[in-house]
């Protein structure tokens, strides 16, 4: 490139907020509900006649979601209507808000915001084959926080598509932290908007491009890729006219961005205060010191205190991840403390190895297919009880796996003792199943003489100075001891067997 370019983005991102009901009426707020136009009313679907009301739980979301990161909260706010027609919009208007949003101000990633508002979701269109229209409004009416951030200009294309996927998951993070939105993308809980341009000189934006609708953070990612590229390479070959104000949708397949439709103009929604909704005045009617002071830690302090027990930057963000597994960890630290001093090198310990297997057994186990034989989390108590019996070799890592496994499915249930397990400790299942690691040198010491007599020309060659073949017979030894055998003690147990 000959050309020193500037690409500037700005996002928007629709959240649909976690509540009972909908924004102005008391039907059901479930998105993913499977029946078409169950959860409807003659508010949401506009009947003549029909007066909206406050959704109260709606608004106090949006409060503790702009003080979590540190938003101006507006004392007066008001709603819009704002006037377009489209087959999903029931009342031929859209209730938002528009000159007075509850949010303004702040930032996220250092990337400032202009505003975060409130308003109303559409209902959802399916095109059948048939080029048929069909619409379902179980969504309209669903409480729907909108997000503007102001734009950022970046030199490079990998820092501008890194920089918009990593706000758009810290965002939905944040969401999932303050318990504001379930923020799923892949269920359309959000839904996010990308506002491109690239200009040669940085004092001057270039012609935008909007590309909507967005479902992943890795699209978000991409879109941002293909469409910086797409600008820079036209600019190059002197065909900037072909560049054009327009808005584009994402193509998961290809991982292109294609036109949906030309826009000359900005649009005029002819908005004007909701005549039926009363003006708000938040600072009275909400307390926001008591909400501020029972905000969750900040993202900033969590990461800090996990680092500071030495857990990865990979497994702290697979914690944070799920709000359920985030407290689910913070459960167990909590049963630590019972019993171990929180500067304790053995509490750090049990921590890391409790974080160790959450991120990676439990979350393998709730991603499994077979979800109908999942029972429930292993209760704090008894997972302490496992990484306990683990760092004192109890337990070897494998019996600890499957140890976890069995607590948590339905899998092994019918070799269970006569006792039902269900309400035995997880020590007592580890010893019902033959779990809890021997270390008695004599039997161990058996099993490794068997394993010897039935691998005779490995143990040859390992005598004869193949040194790889240690992890062979260690693993033979764990296998015949059905993982129940110490491995360090058969590792030692292997290195004397060789010096005789």
């Amino acid at each position: 490139m000959s050309n020193k370019y500037y690409i500037t983005i700005g996002l928007e991102i629709h959240a649909e907020l976690k509540t009972n009901s909908k924004m102005f009426c008391a039907c059901a707020n479930n998105s993913l509900e499977t029946q078409p136009n169950k959860n409807i009313c003659p508010v949401c679907m506009a009947h003549p006649g029909t007066l909206p009301t406050f959704n109260k739980e709606a608004i106090e979301k949006m409060i503790k979601l702009g003080l979590y990161i540190g938003s101006k909260i507006a004392d007066f706010t008001e709603w819009d209507r704002k006037h377009y027609f489209y087959p999903d919009l029931p009342k031929a208007y859209q209730l938002t808000q528009y000159k007075y949003p509850i949010i303004s101000q702040g930032e996220i990633q250092n990337w400032p915001l202009e505003r975060i508002h409130l308003e109303e979701d559409t209902a959802k269109s399916t095109h059948d084959q048939s080029q048929n229209t069909l619409i379902n409004f179980n969504r309209a009416g669903l409480p729907l926080a909108e997000l503007v951030t102001k734009t950022q200009t970046f030199e490079e294309i990998e820092t501008a598509a890194k920089a918009s996927s990593d706000f758009a998951k810290e965002y939905a993070l944040i969401l999932k932290i303050l318990d504001v939105s379930e923020a799923e993308m892949s269920k359309g809980q959000m839904r996010i908007e990308v506002n491109l341009s690239v200009s040669t000189d940085k004092n001057k934006f270039g012609t935008k491009v909007e590309v909507k609708n967005i479902n992943s953070f890795k699209s978000v990612e991409d879109a941002v890729r293909y469409e910086a590229a797409r600008h820079i390479e036209l600019i190059e070959a002197g065909k900037i006219e072909e560049i054009v104000q327009e808005t584009k949708g994402f193509e998961e397949n290809k991982r292109i961005t294609l036109s949906q439709r030309k826009k000359e103009n900005a649009n005029d929604y002819k908005y004007f205060p909701d005549p039926d909704l009363p003006k708000l005045y938040l600072h009275s009617l909400f307390d926001l010191e008591e909400i501020k002071n029972n905000l969750p830690e900040g993202l900033a302090k969590i990461r800090n205190n996990l680092k500071k027990l030495s857990v990865t930057e990979n497994y702290i963000e697979i914690l944070l991840s799920d709000l359920h597994l985030f407290n689910y960890f913070q459960n167990i630290q909590n049963e630590l403390q019972k019993y171990h001093d929180f500067n304790s090198q053995k509490f750090k310990q049990l921590i890391l190895l409790a974080v160790n297997y959450i991120c990676v057994d439990v979350v393998a186990i709730l991603q499994k297919e077979n979800t109908e034989k999942f029972i429930h989390l292993i209760d704090a108590e008894d997972f302490v009880e496992i990484i306990t019996m683990l760092l004192e070799n109890q337990l070897s890592s494998r019996g600890a796996k499957d140890l976890i496994l069995i607590m948590m499915t339905k899998l092994l249930d019918e070799n269970a003792a006569d006792m039902s397990e269900q309400d035995l400790s997880a020590k007592e299942i580890a010893e019902s199943r033959n779990l809890i690691q021997k270390n008695d040198l004599d039997s161990l010491q058996k099993i490794l003489t068997e394993v010897i007599e039935q691998n005779p020309k490995p143990w040859e060659d390992f005598q004869n100075g193949n040194s790889k073949l240690l992890m062979f017979f260690v693993g033979q030894c764990m296998k015949a001891s059905k993982g129940s055998g110490n491995p360090k003690i058969f590792t030692e147990l292997i290195q004397e067997s060789l010096k005789k």
